[in-house]
């Protein structure tokens, strides 16, 4: 039987699990959360969540890949046979891949709006919003940006894990935050930066709500790539010698500082243009920007150039790391499962994540009357029963699975490296308790607001 891959490097660990939790919902989806969740008080309430709730269920699902060396769904099989846990596996499998089915369509629309960044187009636009309208409900032009990402990711997964996925993330992780940072200083000189920087820093917690609250659960439960199958699968290639809670801690670091950059790099902006509000929402990125920097730059076009390219260049860069990570657990679990060749499993997964995200992206066009489960579109379909059913469930199901059911020993063991690393056993049992008690009631809570049974 063929040897099974590992990560070459525990950088290269580092990086590949800090790409999967690195994606859009850091530049895009945060900024908007604290935006609506007034700054600061917000960003203070989602470092507790993702301590509390976000690095637990991480190291949980580092403990059952590390332990099993399986894809999500046989290494269920290996730790509970004959038992109804295996239906979490398959449940991680599809969520990825479910997950990966419209988001290739999202970082197509990144990849767009960097071409015209770079060809100088996004200054000549005179109305955002409609700009995007027209470009999201084209039939081709969509169509063929989706279909260059998705080739970039179907690329790296058959290179294979260490020639492709961590040689990427070797590559392309250091890039992105060289970009952040750069982009933070530039951020740092607009008019606004002050106003900005106040609104991020100085928490006002007359914002704070229980909505803002789960909020900001919901916003560390997803940002880390939790339940989605792919730490899982990324930590069944981890090294028998790599250090569970010290990976899990610098991942969920790497992952909170590009959020909170994002943050530095976006306000200053939005506050340098005085129609704009900070909580504009989830058009902030591909409406509310593009208008905001020919604004701010208004009379400096070079800067204005630079600073744009470097910013969809960070959105598309972020997008792809995700890519990776939601091909893999797909992909690897055709290759085990099935006995077929990596060629083979990769070329089954593209196909038909583009022949979905086809009728994502006309969904936005010709298929936009089209409703189906729920009254929904098939791009709303797919997002909303993976981030609103699938996560949450997925989550409550692997916190009770390793709090309740998982043998303590191979906990232990994991979290030790079998007895050669010092842990302390207070720590175990805070870790053991966390599972079993408060992240299934919290992440129940996410469940329940989500859904929109709760305001």
């Amino acid at each position: 039987m063929k040897k099974r891959a590992n990560f070459n490097s525990k950088l290269g660990i580092v990086l590949a699990s800090a790409g999967s939790a690195v994606g859009l919902g850091n530049v895009w989806r945060f900024p908007t959360e604290v935006g609506t969740g007034g700054g600061a008080a917000f960003i203070l309430v989602y470092v507790l969540c993702v301590v509390v709730l976000g690095l637990p269920l991480m190291v949980s699902e580092f403990i059952i890949g590390r332990h099993t060396h399986k894809n999500t769904a046989d290494a269920y099989r290996q730790l509970a046979p004959r038992s109804g846990w295996i239906l979490q596996g398959y449940l991680g499998v599809f969520t990825a891949w479910f997950i990966l089915c419209y988001y290739g369509v999202v970082a197509g629309w990144t990849m767009k709006y960097l071409v015209e960044a770079l060809v100088g187009g996004l200054g000549n636009i005179t109305d955002s919003a409609a700009y995007f309208t027209s470009f999201s409900g084209a039939v081709w032009e969509p169509l063929i940006y989706m279909l260059v990402v998705m080739l970039m990711c179907h690329i790296v997964i058959y290179r294979g894990v260490q020639a492709g996925i961590e040689r990427s993330s070797k590559l392309m992780m250091p890039m992105l935050l060289l970009i952040i940072a750069m982009l933070v200083v530039f951020s740092f000189s607009m008019p606004g930066s002050r106003e900005g920087l106040r609104f991020l820093l100085y928490p006002d917690f007359s914002k704070l709500t229980s909505s803002v609250v789960l909020s900001a659960m919901g916003q560390a439960f997803f940002s880390l790539s939790l339940a989605m199958g792919c730490l899982c699968t990324y930590a069944s290639y981890f090294t028998d010698d790599a250090k569970l809670i010290k990976t899990a801690g610098s991942v969920a670091l790497i992952d909170t500082i590009v959020a909170i950059m994002s943050g530095f790099i976006i306000f200053p902006a939005v506050f340098s243009v005085e129609a704009v509000a900070p909580d504009a929402g989830p058009g902030l990125v591909f409406i509310t920007l593009p208008h905001v920097f020919k604004i701010a730059f208004g009379g400096l076009p070079l800067l204005g150039w630079f600073f744009s390219v470097m910013f969809y260049l960070l959105l598309l860069l972020a997008a792809l790391t995700s890519m990776f990570s939601l091909h893999e657990p797909p992909t690897a679990f055709l290759i085990e499962h099935f006995n077929i060749s990596r060629r083979s499993a990769t070329a089954v997964v593209t196909l038909v994540c583009v022949a979905v995200g086809v009728l994502c992206s006309l969904s936005f066009g010709v298929l936009a009357d089209f409703k189906g489960l729920f009254g929904l579109t098939f791009f709303d379909f797919f997002d909303f029963v993976s981030a609103k059913i699938f996560l949450p469930v997925g989550g409550i199901i692997i916190s009770i699975f390793v709090g309740w059911r998982l043998d303590r020993e191979i906990i232990v063991a994991q979290l030790t490296n079998h007895g050669s690393l010092r842990v302390p056993s207070w720590l175990i049992s805070a870790f053991v308790f966390l599972l079993r008690w408060i992240i299934p009631l919290a992440v129940g809570g996410i469940f329940i607001k989500e859904l929109g049974l709760i305001g």
